[in-house]
C-alpha cells in the first residue's frame, strides 16, 4: 500500500504543477492587464462543491506482526472559506470516506478487518497570493479531529479505532471563471494516526499503532458571496 501511495503522490504532484504552469501560459491579455486582486476581499465567503480522492500512506506497528492496508476512496466534498483579510482566509471542509481495511502477514495469517467510515473535519488557515493574474495560488496549514464510525469488523469479533487530532498542510489555486464563480484545485497532506484494537476471538486481542497520513486531492467549482 505504501508503494501505491507514494506513486500516486508523485503522479499527482506532476499533474498539479503542470496544471499551474499551463494555467499561467494561457491567461488572456485582458486577465493579465486587469489582474485579479479584486476577486478575493476581506469579508468574502467562497463555497466550493468538489470531487475528492483520499489515499492513505499507511505505516503500522502490529502486535502480532505484519502490516495494515487501507484502500483509497473518492467522495463528494464541500469547502467553506471566509476571508479575514484580503490575503488571509479560514477554511472548513465537510466530507466523509469509507475504506476497506486488512492486515497482511501476521502470526495469524492475513486478516480481513472489514470497513470503516472516516469523518475528518478540518480547519485550515490559508495565505492567498496576489499574482496580478487569474491564477490565484494559496498555501495553508491547519488542524483536524478525525472520527471513525460505522465499522464492519470483517473476520474479527470486534474492532475499535481511536478518534485522534491531526494536522494538515495545504496548497492549491483558484481560477476565476466570472465575477462570482471559480475553478479550484486543492491538495491537503495530513499527519494522522489511530490506535486499533482487534478482538480475534480465541486468539486473543491484537493491537496496532497506525499512521494513516493521507493525501486528499479535490477539484471542483465554487461561488463567491
Amino acid at each position: 500500500m505504501n508503494h501505491v501511495s507514494h506513486s500516486t503522490i508523485k503522479i499527482v504532484s506532476r499533474i498539479f504543477f503542470a496544471s499551474l504552469f499551463l494555467s499561467s501560459l494561457f491567461l488572456s491579455p485582458i486577465s493579465l492587464a486587469e489582474g485579479s486582486g479584486s476577486f478575493k476581499r476581506a469579508g468574502d465567503w467562497l463555497v466550493g462543491a468538489k470531487v475528492a480522492n483520499l489515499n492513505p500512506a499507511v505505516n503500522s506497528a502490529v502486535s502480532i506482526g505484519g502490516f495494515v492496508e487501507a484502500d483509497f476512496d473518492t467522495f463528494p466534498l464541500l469547502d467553506f472559506r471566509y476571508f479575514l483579510g484580503d490575503r488571509i482566509a479560514l477554511e472548513a471542509i465537510a466530507g466523509t470516506t469509507k475504506h476497506q481495511i486488512g492486515v497482511k502477514e501476521t502470526a495469524l495469517g492475513d486478516l480481513n478487518l472489514g470497513s470503516i467510515k472516516v469523518l475528518p473535519p478540518t480547519i485550515t488557515l490559508q495565505y492567498h497570493f496576489d499574482t496580478g493574474t487569474n491564477f490565484l495560488p494559496y498555501v495553508g496549514a491547519g488542524i483536524n479531529y478525525t472520527f471513525f464510525y460505522d465499522d464492519d469488523p470483517g473476520d474479527s469479533a470486534g474492532i475499535t479505532y481511536s478518534d485522534e487530532v491531526g494536522f494538515a498542510f495545504n496548497v492549491g489555486f483558484d481560477y476565476p471563471l466570472g465575477e462570482r464563480t471559480y475553478l479550484n484545485l486543492d491538495l491537503k497532506k495530513y499527519k494522522l494516526s489511530t490506535n486499533v484494537e482487534v478482538d480475534a476471538g480465541a486468539a486473543g486481542t491484537a493491537t496496532a499503532d497506525v499512521d494513516l497520513d493521507p493525501l486528499v486531492i479535490s477539484i471542483g467549482f465554487g461561488w463567491k458571496f
